[in-house]
């Protein structure tokens, strides 16, 4: 798979001088994300046609209104990992900033899609917009000769399964429904690091995963598997620990005695123990996280 952080001046194809692009954010690769990235991927092979996808970093939202800016769902590399997966074979990565965010639709539609990218076969959703101001619409790709693929929204109990969706089943730690919307269980994954060994010191050792984005759509304490091995993991900025204010995800892995770092790893949530708290001291935390302990096991005993 070929990754592009712009947009170049000429594109490569490996069998066709021309390109089926599905444009988007594909923050959390839903079910709707898939479906569109399969849809892609199968006109491809029929039409003969490179499948790409077009995705921004970062999400527009995070640049026009940072404070309001939905929680992320996934890191660029979990999406580009999943990209792969599904047999894309181009990606573009476009940066998305003040000069990016200025480009009239008509400038997009023909600088962009059809000179740089030769895409004149797309595929989005039906509340797709572009260019500056949003004022491009899907009729604006058909007006000019654009071959749109018409996809139908991916329903759930009568709802369109979105990436807001996924964001509320996880605010409110309904892992089931995020699995549901997801078509597997919600995961993070990140490089592990080192960390101040504190959890050792207290009897709990943990790999501290590196985080990629700051705005995680929960914090807390869960019971998780850590590429298949169970744990429990605190996500938040550790209140107990003073002058620590950094966003962590630390997992304790049971039973286990091995050398994680460096490895790049994925994180999967399962069920909340309880919401991240402040002690007072390191005992009455290492006597928490005891309990926290048992409790991760009893879950996995009884469902997983």
């Amino acid at each position: 798979m070929n990754i592009y952080r712009h947009i170049p001046a000429k594109c490569q194809t490996h069998h066709s001088s021309s390109r089926i692009l599905a444009i988007g954010n594909f923050d959390g690769l839903h079910l709707g994300h898939q479906a569109l990235l399969a849809k892609a991927v199968a006109v491809a092979k029929v039409e003969d046609l490179v499948p790409s996808v077009m995705t921004f970093e970062p999400h527009p939202r995070e640049f026009f209104m940072p404070q309001n800016a939905p929680a992320r769902l996934s890191s660029m590399r979990e999406k580009l990992e999943y990209f792969y997966e599904a047999g894309i074979e181009d990606v573009f990565v476009l940066r998305f900033n003040q000069v990016f965010s200025t480009i009239t639709p008509t400038a997009f539609m023909q600088d962009v899609l059809l000179t740089a990218l030769k895409a004149n076969t797309v595929l989005v959703g039906g509340d797709f917009c572009f260019g500056a101001k949003r004022a491009g619409t899907v009729k604006d790709l058909v007006k000019s000769g654009f071959k749109l693929i018409d996809f139908p929204a991916v329903n759930m109990a009568q709802q369109r399964v979105s990436s807001t969706l996924v964001r509320q089943a996880l605010a409110c730690a309904d892992f089931s429904q995020a699995e549901h919307l997801l078509g597997r269980p919600y995961s993070i994954s990140g490089k592990v690091v080192h960390g101040a060994k504190r959890g050792r010191q207290l009897g709990y050792p943990t790999a501290n995963v590196h985080m990629r984005h700051e705005r995680p759509a929960f914090t807390g304490v869960y019971a998780v598997k850590l590429d298949g091995r169970k744990g429990v993991a605190n996500l938040g900025v550790r209140p107990t620990i003073a002058g620590i204010p950094k966003l962590m995800l630390e997992v304790h892995v049971f039973e286990f005695d091995g050398d994680l770092y460096d490895a790049h790893v994925h994180v999967q949530f399962f069920h909340k123990l309880r919401a991240e708290m402040q002690f007072n001291g390191l005992d009455a935390l290492k006597s928490q996280i005891g309990q926290d302990v048992v409790a991760a096991k009893a879950f996995f005993q009884s469902n997983h």
